[in-house]
């Protein structure tokens, strides 16, 4: 009994450990990358991380490419007078040396459109994201409820336009 319990403790805790694992490309650490949970026939769902740029030059966000839905793009969400838009930012995004960007809902995120099927939490999907200067990287997306992304992304969310908090400490918005 006590060495299924002890597995049983094992496996949930490589299971939480998953979403926290840093992959290194270059120049550049990516962590906490995760994607949205989907309803039945959802067409499309996004991609959210935090990206460190250790480098002493800034790099570029150049591509995303994924195998669970026809297209994938780099997207933004930005004000446009009193109205929330979404766009491709076709040159990609710089993250600048030394400084830490966020992939967030209601910001900056990696855009799955035509989904193949559905995405339901606790499973993972494989995705290449691509930089300018540190070159491509395969990542492997928890899927998670858009509850637990914002829980789990609280210091990084953009509410209205605006971080729910001061940013410094080297962390920025991914910008064109």
């Amino acid at each position: 009994m006590n060495k299924t319990i002890f597995v049983a403790a094992l496996i949930a805790a490589s299971t939480n450990l998953a979403s926290a694992e840093t992959i290194q490309v270059g120049d550049i650490s990516i962590m906490n990358a995760v994607a949205r949970a989907t309803p039945v026939n959802a067409p499309v769902s996004a991609g959210y991380m935090t990206i460190k740029n250790n480098g002493s030059s800034a790099d570029r966000l150049i591509a995303v490419e994924s195998d669970f839905s026809e297209r994938s793009e780099i997207h933004e969400m930005a004000m446009d007078g009193d109205v929330m838009k979404m766009r491709e930012l076709e040159g990609g995004s710089e993250l600048p040396a030394g400084e830490r960007g966020v992939l967030v809902p209601g910001g900056l995120h990696l855009m799955f459109m035509g989904l193949n099927e559905q995405l339901l939490e606790g499973e993972t999907r494989d995705v290449t994201i691509t930089f300018e200067n540190a070159g491509s990287v395969d990542l492997t997306l928890d899927v998670q409820g858009l509850a637990a992304i914002r829980e789990n992304m609280a210091d990084h969310m953009q509410m209205n336009g605006q971080s729910s908090h001061e940013h410094g400490h080297g962390d920025s918005h991914m910008s064109q």
